[in-house]
């Protein structure tokens, strides 16, 4: 534990990034520990350390986590923290851990024989591994409409660095100041002007080809099932309302004709049915008799920026995997 206590005395705040896999989502039942580390400024101190995040899925047995441990123990690594879940009356065990290790002796092509090896023992249906400071960030896509404040937002937040992904363009409605911002940054930009008759899916399908995934920031238009199955990878997607209730059309308003008292966003991996693809993140807030249909929606704006950019971490830092059918795992 020597190299973790001189690494807490002088790193903080653990931030993991990107994700080289799509289909990872999910809920927690887990082990922690809690010891923080920069990824973002691995030479600040030891610069002969980096951190890696390896999230594994396989038929629950005996001797699982000693494997993993042992594998990065043996290789002069350390686990900062280590989650683990097993579903109660499920042969399945879902585990993500974070370790800093020496790339020296730890080559990132030997980390990753080593890992299949141990896949290839407890037949796993999912191993991924990330070194975010020698990984590439996601390349992501973000469709939106003309609401801009989710778009904004994630702009903001890719501005300042608070999300690590690698935007390659943004798909909107052109009555934006919104445009500005692009064209300062070099972020492309394209107006297909679709239309329910005509979604210009495949020329949309065109531009996102290189991405690892999509970001739907109030996106409108519902795609086909034709453009989800040749994407073939995730997209995430905002919903103004606590799913599976006021699904469709004006959500806010069938919430304030329902007299609801609690409001809420969720956000959600798109699937072929309408608003029922796997949640990753809901989000709620109290409202009142005192609330109109103005700051009813404005808190339901502000709820919604919140769950799509906690969303998008999540997956960026490998925290989300699938559980049962329709469900996930969020360590």
């Amino acid at each position: 534990m020597g190299i973790v206590r001189k690494l807490c005395s002088t790193l903080n705040n653990l931030k993991v990034f990107r994700l080289s896999n799509r289909n990872s989502y999910g809920y927690n039942n887990f082990i922690t520990c809690n010891i923080s580390v920069d990824p973002l400024n691995p030479s600040s101190s030891n610069s002969f350390l980096t951190h890696g995040i390896h999230v594994f899925q396989c038929p629950d047995t005996v001797g699982i986590v000693a494997k993993l441990s042992d594998c990065i123990a043996t290789r002069g690594g350390n686990i900062l923290s280590a989650d683990v879940f097993v579903p109660q009356n499920k042969q399945v065990f879902y585990s993500r851990n974070v370790f800093v290790f020496d790339p020296a002796t730890w080559p990132r092509m030997q980390m990753e024989e080593d890992f299949l090896r141990i896949s290839k023992t407890f037949n796993a249906m999912r191993s991924v591994i990330r070194v975010p400071a020698l990984d590439p960030k996601y390349k992501v896509a973000i469709l939106a409409s003309k609401q801009d404040h989710c778009l904004i937002d994630l702009l903001h937040g890719w501005q300042d660095g608070r999300l690590s992904v690698d935007i390659t363009c943004v798909i909107r409605a052109p009555e934006s100041e919104v445009i500005r911002f692009l064209e300062m940054h070099g972020v492309p930009y394209h107006y297909l002007g679709a239309t329910a008759e005509n979604k210009r899916e495949d020329e949309i399908l065109e531009l996102v080809q290189n991405t690892d995934f999509l970001v739907l920031a109030r996106y409108i238009r519902i795609l086909s099932n034709t453009f989800l199955r040749s994407y073939g990878k995730d997209i995430i997607n905002i919903h103004h309302g606590l799913l599976p209730s006021f699904k469709g059309i004006n959500p806010s308003k069938q919430a304030v004709d329902a007299g609801v008292k609690l409001i809420g966003a969720t956000s959600y991996l798109v699937t072929e049915g309408l608003d029922t693809g796997p949640i990753i993140e809901q989000m709620v807030e109290r409202v009142s008799h005192r609330d109109d249909l103005q700051s009813f929606v404005q808190k339901s704006e502000n709820l919604e920026k919140q769950c799509l950019t906690s969303a998008i971490r999540s997956y960026c830092e490998l925290r989300i995997m699938p559980y049962e059918e329709n469900k996930t795992v969020v360590f």
